[in-house]
């Protein structure tokens, strides 16, 4: 073992001088100083930990409103049948492909306003009251509903396009000539009639659609405004 500091080597000396086991004791003592120097040495200076960051808050965003979509809304006071009467505007709004167009006027026969948004329910019957005829009339979904608000005595028309039974081979359709429509305005369950006649399919084809129905619509139907 190499003793270098000079105060050790003293030590050491004046140990010999006195005797063996205080000579091993200070040896010991001397070896143990200059290891711990050493290893203190080795280990670099001691280094104060740096202080963690703390976690950011995040930064509250300003509250956003929903997006709002601009498609009408079912009203909540949507027209009673009570309140309406149902009649086929004489005047006819035209022909296309084969399909004959006329309007369904509902007049509101109330007191008081109210609201008419969608489709109605139609289908041709054998009277009033009477079974169904055919097929009920499909719903045109080319033409979005839109809310039409009725004041007391105000129209409101549907167009109905009823298409010639002659295109429809006769084993499929079985024409017949029918007298009378049923009609539910949009969202009830008490159904109006009116008189109308026409040739229509008995039978429920299984291609095609003999009798279409579009959505509410303000005012009595007008020729050349259908579809």
């Amino acid at each position: 073992m190499k003793i270098s500091s000079p105060v050790a080597r003293r030590a050491v000396t004046a140990a010999a001088l006195t005797g063996g086991g205080a000579f091993a004791a200070v040896l010991l003592a001397a070896c143990g100083s200059q290891a711990g120097h050493s290893d203190a040495a080795a280990s670099g200076p001691a280094r104060s930990p740096s202080p963690s960051a703390a976690p950011s808050s995040p930064t509250p965003s300003p509250s956003s409103k929903p997006t709002v979509h601009t498609e009408p809304m079912i009203p909540a006071s949507q027209c009673p049948s009570s309140a309406l009467r149902v009649t086929v505007n004489k005047t006819r709004g035209g022909a296309a492909a084969g399909t004959s167009y006329v309007a369904l006027d509902f007049t509101n026969t109330s007191g008081h306003s109210c609201d008419m948004f969608g489709f109605p329910g139609v289908s041709f019957v054998t009277g009033n009251p009477g079974s169904q005829i055919g097929a009920a009339a499909s719903r045109q979904k080319t033409f979005g509903p839109e809310n039409v608000h009725l004041a007391s005595g105000a129209v409101a028309h549907a167009w109905l396009g009823v298409v010639d039974a002659g295109n429809f081979s006769p084993s499929a359709c079985g024409p017949v000539t029918a007298h009378w429509l049923k009609v539910f305005p949009p969202d009830q369950f008490t159904a109006l009639y009116t008189r109308f006649t026409a040739q229509v399919c008995s039978k429920k084809v299984s291609t095609g659609t003999p009798l279409i129905i579009l959505p509410i619509r303000p005012g009595p139907g007008a020729p050349g405004s259908v579809p």
